[in-house]
């Protein structure tokens, strides 16, 4: 089956079967003559079963060690038991700290923040209360490779064009048809131009977050 079949019998985009095949937990064969991906009914039961757990909240890494054997089914399923039954509480608390806060009656302009902010660190580290982690992981690192790959190719595309005019110039009475100058240096531009898109795209994806995306169906 190709990854349109595929998207259509499970319910998940090809962007987050390509995502589950990058993470390690898919891994279609290979058609031998066009090298494309071919996936077989165990691949679409393996994706029937990573979206099951991942509309139950299991993590990835999870699901990983279960396919793994690390853990079975029952133990990885109990262990997220247990992180829900901590999340839970944790909302339990975050909502009477709400409660508690609309009760003072007190407005933006005046509100004490430092006073609840110490008293929510210290529900933190005494009882293990978590909070919702409001840290960005900084992506700018991730944005370093696709901008020098980009760079690279758009550099060489530049050079191939240079070099082309530079020719022209030394002998412009043996110089190729107007024609045919033209596409030499149409096929570098529109490889530039294709490149730049396709940096434009990914960028887009970093900047929307993969691993959100992989959790939306």
């Amino acid at each position: 089956m190709k990854i349109n079949e595929v998207e259509q019998l499970v319910g998940i985009s090809k962007r987050n079967i390509r995502f589950y095949e990058k993470e390690g937990l898919l891994s279609p064969g290979r058609n031998a003559d066009n090298g494309y991906r071919d996936y077989g009914e165990e691949d679409v039961e393996t994706l029937r079963k990573i979206k099951l757990l991942r509309k139950l909240d299991v993590p990835l890494e999870e699901i990983r060690r279960m396919q793994q054997g690390e853990l079975t089914l029952a133990d990885g399923l109990l262990r997220h038991v247990i992180q829900l039954e901590r999340a839970q509480k944790n909302l339990g608390t975050m909502r009477s700290l709400c409660q508690e806060l609309a009760r003072t009656d007190e407005q933006l302009p005046n509100l004490d923040a430092g006073r609840w902010l110490a008293e929510m660190e210290r529900m933190e580290q005494e009882e293990g209360t978590q909070f919702v982690n409001i840290r960005k992981k900084d992506t700018r690192k991730r944005y370093v490779g696709p901008v020098v790959a980009a760079a690279v190719f758009v550099g060489l595309m530049a050079g191939i064009i240079g070099l082309i005019l530079w020719a022209i110039s030394l002998d412009p009475a043996d110089a190729l048809p107007l024609w045919l100058l033209l596409i030499l240096i149409a096929v570098p531009s529109a490889v530039i131009v294709g490149v730049l898109l396709a940096l434009w795209q990914r960028l887009k994806q970093i900047q929307g977050g993969e691993e959100d995306a992989a959790s939306k169906y």
